[in-house]
């Protein structure tokens, strides 16, 4: 919701400051999710430690998740800050794009910190099944963040830095009330614990890698859209917010999927296991179906939106019903990543993205800079890495290996 308020708030400003939103958002959300193990591993590993009834051990996951999230969190802002300059030129901004590009970066990564950390709040919070408590904050978060642009951007004029001085102190105070929530979990120690960073490292590496997999790709769409043109990168960046957006709508599935899989599992249930995570798999699809509906039926409107651009309007709707009519197959796909990762089946997700990922997009997004087959073939690379997930992972869940009941052994 951050990026998606600041792409239709900057859209206004100029289509060369759309542009450039494109170029740091793409840097800022690969930084971003590269590091969203903080929620789902976290979760996971929540979820089964409270279905297997040990709550202490629960509660010290916590603390190691703040220690873990505090210490990414500096170093990647420090990074981002350092090196937008070069970042933003190996995306292929020039001129007055990388100019603003460069600009809404280094402010905007001071809030890298906090948002890792209400990760890790997040995915604690969700595990133990709280889901109320993190919504309250992230929608005030994202209240203040409107609040904060619309009178940074247009009451004081600052433009692209007003842009991104709302969304770092946005994140900050959301951070905050998640820091507090963590350090407030009954635990009975919250110093560094080796056993559980390497429990969540473990499998942090392979989301993590699972993660960069999919960024890159994404990464690798941006950079051939900005050698394609500024119009077809402006409109990449609304059809991609407006993605991701509908990502995390249908992520809600995928989240309980971790919560109710990983609970049931660590109780030892896996018969409620499979039943419950077949029943969110046909709840995601048909969540996807009317969401992708609604878009499609929005797609002659909602482009003019985020920018009053004919080119960049005309675009976002040449893509505009390959981006909606995936949105089943997504809803699909989510709620299956959600399943095998309550049930700790990271390794398998890790190989399965770097297939999808570098095996079937990244060819389809170089071929679409050869072939001049510009936004429509990056789009359709898209489609082609949705439907090849959805092959892999349903496959995954048919022959049920993912299902491995907890047992005392695995407890922290």
């Amino acid at each position: 919701m951050y990026l998606l308020v600041d792409t239709a708030i900057v859209g206004h400003l100029g289509t060369p400051q759309l542009a450039a939103l494109g170029i740091a958002t793409v840097i800022l959300t690969t930084t971003f999710t590269l590091f969203n193990f903080l929620a789902y591993g976290t979760t996971a590993q929540v979820a089964r430690l409270h279905g297997a009834g040990d709550s202490a051990a629960a509660a010290r996951f916590a603390a190691q998740s703040l220690w873990l999230a505090s210490a990414i969190g500096i170093a990647l802002a420090l990074a981002s800050v350092a090196l937008a300059q070069p970042a933003v030129a190996l995306f292929g901004g020039t001129g007055e794009t990388a100019h603003y590009a460069i600009q809404y970066l280094r402010i905007a990564a001071l809030g890298l910190p906090s948002a890792l950390i209400a990760l890790a709040g997040q995915g604690y919070l969700r595990g133990t099944a709280d889901l109320k408590t993190p919504l309250k904050i992230v929608i005030a978060a994202n209240v203040l963040n409107v609040v904060l642009e619309l009178l940074f951007v247009y009451g004081f004029d600052w433009g692209m830095r007003g842009s991104a001085a709302g969304t770092a102190i946005a994140q900050t105070t959301m951070g905050a009330a998640f820091a507090i929530l963590l350090l407030r979990a009954p635990a009975d120690r919250r110093r560094p614990d080796r056993r559980a960073i390497s429990r969540l490292a473990r499998i942090g590496g392979h989301l993590f890698v699972r993660t960069a997999a999919l960024t890159g790709a994404f990464a690798v769409a941006s950079a051939v859209l900005a050698r394609v043109g500024t119009a077809s990168l402006g409109a990449h960046q609304i059809a991609f917010q407006l993605w991701s957006f509908l990502a995390l709508v249908l992520d809600a599935i995928a989240i309980a999927a971790q919560v109710v899989v990983g609970r049931a599992l660590g109780a030892g249930r896996s018969q409620e296991a499979k039943t419950a995570a077949t029943r969110m798999i046909w709840w995601a699809v048909a969540l996807g179906t009317v969401l992708g509906a609604i878009m499609l039926a929005l797609g002659s409107v909602l482009p003019q939106a985020f920018t009053d651009d004919p080119a960049v309007v005309e675009r976002a709707r040449a893509v505009w019903w390959l981006f909606a009519l995936m949105q089943p197959a997504a809803g699909a796909v989510f709620a299956l990543d959600g399943i095998l990762i309550g049930a700790g089946d990271s390794r398998f997700l890790m190989w399965s993205m770097l297939a999808c990922a570098f095996g079937v997009f990244v060819p389809i997004a170089l071929l679409s800079l050869v072939l001049d087959w510009g936004i429509v073939g990056v789009w359709a690379g898209i489609v082609a890495l949705i439907s090849a997930r959805l092959v892999l992972t349903l496959t995954r869940f048919v022959r049920g290996r993912w299902v491995i009941p907890d047992s005392p052994g695995d407890r922290l």
